[in-house]
Order: structure tokens, then C-alpha cells, then sequence
């Protein structure tokens, strides 16, 4: 049997053919890493920006304090306000919203606790509160008309039917989940006096009690406030009208010449459509941070949570099921597929030979990393959430993004809200 022919074969030629075979493999993934990690620093940079420019363009209300304003020397001309609380079954918490407004260290002030068809024992728990403190006045509200919002029914019957409201300077109203701090009125109303305003809000300090509180609450609210940017929602042209409807404060005369809540009596978010009537209208509007002036837990249960953003979602993108999938995949790209593709490229450029693409993909995936950490840190501070709580936002964000995508899911399948013990109807559009 003849011998087979001799070859040249080489294993070392093997090891340098497979290691240019996964060198070009490397370079594939390396750059399209490259890119999202690129898009991600950028991205999250301008949002570092945005957030700067938010608090050095904006005051506080912790900071209004300051404002010659918020001085006792000017007590005799103070405004008088009128605070109206709506509320329907919440003997669980509506005490603390009470103890707190009873604390207000505001010369000229009056509450009104507007209880939309409760059943509980909301008004025992607001009279144990308040303990004969005569400021304090109690409508009960039996019904509410079909083409009505429960809470804004609510609203308007107390302003209808209260005496503390007649000759009130000022309207506030605050949700009974809220917790206020003794200056609050102080420093609100000298913020609305310093900056000229017809109609002022703030954006509440988020409670962290719950795990939801910690890891889901931060993205939702970061969306929302993406949908609804607070710088924008100050300008004067262009503006993106918002209100927090957790504290809408209103000089009387402006917001009686805008038709009021019984403009929006049918809106769920009854909130942002005052913002509307009120940009309409031609008033001059702010938005500010609370910095802890104003605390709220918006929702005690995941279950309740989820119930209230997908109303909250839905109507803040107009119940259009379309403008809602959009905001759930950009959520999934820039808060989870984006972060993870620079972390990866700066492990696989750091595994790879040393070379000039190796670099540029640990540079710039550190880059990404970084302003990704960046803004969230600051956005975390700003809000008073834990920071130990900022590594599980891409969890938050993917369980934010889902709450979308139900949104818009149950837009399309007509489902019915229930809210306030109450059903709604809420056709996409």
C-alpha cells in the first residue's frame, strides 16, 4: 500500500489561523458596541444637562425660603389660602395629610376635606386629627353626576358649598396622600409672589418604604417627567403644559377666569388638562421640585401601583396605544440594552489583544457607563431615593416599559378603569 504524500501542515499555522478567525469575529461585535455605547453617552450626557440646567434655571420650594417673600415682616398683606383635600375611603393615611396642614406655620390659612362617597371612616379619622381646630371644615359629597370625574366632582362641590372658601386669595389643592412640610405654604406662596404666578405646582418627593418604591417607582417617574419636562413646563412660549395634581396652588381670580376644575369635570387626568385650560387661558404657569417641602406615597401596594400608572401612562400619552409602544421600547434601548451593550464592550475590548479598537471599546463603553451612571445618581439625590437602589434601575425600567405596553394594550381593548369607586371609559385614540 503506497504512503499517503507528505503535507506542510503546521499546528502553529492552525493557532494564527484561528486566532485571525476570532479576531475578526471580535472586531464584529466590537463595533456595533462601539456604536450603542457611543449612543448611550450621549444620550445620558444631555440628560446630565438637562437636569443641571433644571435646578440652576429653577428654584425650589425648600429654597424659596430664602425669598424676601417667605419673611414674617410682611404678615399684614399676606394672601389668604384655602386648601382643599378630596378624598374618597382614605382612613388609612388622610390623618397625616391633616396633622400636617395643622402644623402650617402660614399666618392666614383654612382646610376643607372634600369626602367624595366614602364609606370608611375617613371623616373620624379627620375629626380625631384635627380635635375642634375650627380652620377645618368637612363637606361630604353623596354623589357624583355620570359625565363627572369622582375627584373632580369632589373638588368643585367643596368649592361650591364651603364657607372657608369665600374670600380665599389662594386655592390649593392637595391629594390626602400628601404629607406637607410647617413651611409649605409659606415657601409656595412666596415662590408663586417672587415669580409673578398665576397658578403653581410642585413635584413631590416619592416615598421609598416599598421594594416597588426603590427599584420601579424611579423609572416611571423619569418617564413621566421625559413625556413632561419641568423645564419646558415653565416656559413662557412653546410650553408643555403640566400640573402635578398632588399640589396645584391657584390665585382664586385666575383660576375662576379659566373656568376652573368644572372646565375638565370628565378628566381622569384632571391635572394636565388644567395645565391646558390654563395655558389657553394665558396664565403664567410654574412647575417646581418639592425638595421634601411636599412628601407623597403615591400608592401603598405593587398592585396599586401598577393600577395607578397604567392610568396615569395611558392618559399622559393621550390614550394613543401607539405613543405608548414607542415609549416602552425606548425605555428597553436606552435604560436596558444600551447600558448593557457598553458594559460588554468593555469586557470583551478588555479580553481582546491590545489594539486600537480594544481601546476605543473600553473608552467608550466606559464613557456610556458613566453618564448612565451619572444622571441617574443625580436624579436619584435630587428625588431623595436611596442610591443603593440605583444599580436595579434597569430592572425598574423593564418593569416601567411593560407597564406601558399594558397601557396600551388595554387602550386597544377598551378596558374600563376603576378609580375613586368609580368605573371610567377610556376610548384610544
Amino acid at each position: 500500500m503506497p504512503a499517503p504524500p507528505p503535507t506542510n501542515h503546521h499546528p502553529a499555522s492552525d493557532a494564527k489561523e484561528r486566532r485571525a478567525h476570532g479576531g475578526e469575529t471580535l472586531t464584529f461585535l466590537l463595533f456595533p458596541l462601539i456604536v450603542a455605547s457611543g449612543v448611550l453617552a450621549i444620550y445620558w450626557s444631555v440628560a446630565i444637562g438637562h437636569v443641571v440646567a433644571t435646578r440652576l434655571k429653577l428654584p425650589t420650594a425648600r429654597s424659596a425660603l430664602r425669598f424676601p417673600e417667605a419673611s414674617d415682616a410682611d404678615v399684614a398683606r399676606a394672601p389668604s389660602v384655602c386648601v382643599i383635600v378630596p378624598a374618597h375611603n382614605e382612613e388609612a393615611i388622610i390623618s397625616t395629610v391633616t396633622r400636617s396642614l395643622a402644623a402650617q406655620d402660614y399666618p392666614y390659612w383654612r382646610v376643607v376635606f372634600a369626602l367624595d362617597r366614602c364609606t370608611d371612616c375617613t371623616r373620624a379619622r379627620i375629626e380625631e386629627a384635627i380635635g375642634g381646630d375650627t380652620r377645618f371644615e368637612i363637606i361630604e359629597i353623596s354623589y357624583c353626576p355620570p359625565d363627572w370625574a369622582g375627584k373632580v366632582n369632589a373638588m368643585c362641590r367643596a368649592l361650591e358649598g364651603a364657607a372657608s372658601v369665600a374670600g380665599a386669595d389662594i386655592l390649593l389643592f392637595t391629594d390626602a396622600d400628601t404629607q406637607l412640610d410647617p413651611a409649605c405654604l409659606r415657601a409656595t406662596v412666596a415662590l408663586m409672589q417672587n415669580r409673578a404666578l398665576d397658578m403653581l405646582s410642585l413635584l413631590s418627593t416619592l416615598t421609598t418604604r416599598a421594594w416597588f418604591e426603590a427599584v420601579v417607582q424611579p423609572a416611571a417617574a423619569l418617564e413621566l417627567i421625559r413625556q413632561y419636562p419641568v423645564l419646558r413646563a415653565n416656559r413662557a412660549h412653546e410650553r408643555r403644559a403640566f400640573l402635578n395634581g398632588q399640589f396645584i396652588m391657584a390665585y382664586r381670580a385666575a383660576y375662576d377666569r379659566i373656568g376652573g376644575h368644572e372646565s375638565v369635570k370628565d378628566a381622569l387626568f384632571e391635572d394636565v388638562a388644567l395645565a391646558r385650560s390654563a395655558e389657553r387661558g394665558g396664565l403664567r404657569v410654574g412647575v417646581f421640585l418639592a425638595d421634601g417641602m411636599l412628601t407623597c406615597r403615591m400608592y401603598p401596594t405593587y398592585q396599586s401601583f401598577q393600577r395607578g400608572w397604567n392610568r396615569i401612562f395611558g392618559d399622559a400619552a393621550n390614550r394613543k396605544p401607539g405613543r405608548l409602544r414607542t415609549s416602552a421600547w425606548r425605555l428597553r434601548a436606552l435604560a436596558v440594552f444600551l447600558p448593557l451593550a457598553a458594559l460588554l464592550s468593555v469586557v470583551l475590548g478588555a479580553a481582546n489583544d491590545a489594539n486600537r479598537l480594544s481601546q476605543t471599546a473600553i473608552i467608550t463603553g466606559a464613557a456610556g457607563l458613566a453618564a448612565f451612571t451619572g444622571a441617574l445618581s443625580l436624579v436619584y439625590r435630587i428625588g431623595r431615593t436611596p442610591l443603593w437602589a440605583l444599580p436595579a434601575y434597569p430592572v425598574g425600567a423593564w418593569m416601567t416599559s411593560n407597564l406601558l405596553s399594558r397601557a396600551a394594550r388595554g387602550l386597544e381593548a377598551g378596558e374600563r378603569v376603576v378609580w375613586g369607586g368609580r368605573e371610567y371609559e377610556r376610548p384610544s385614540r
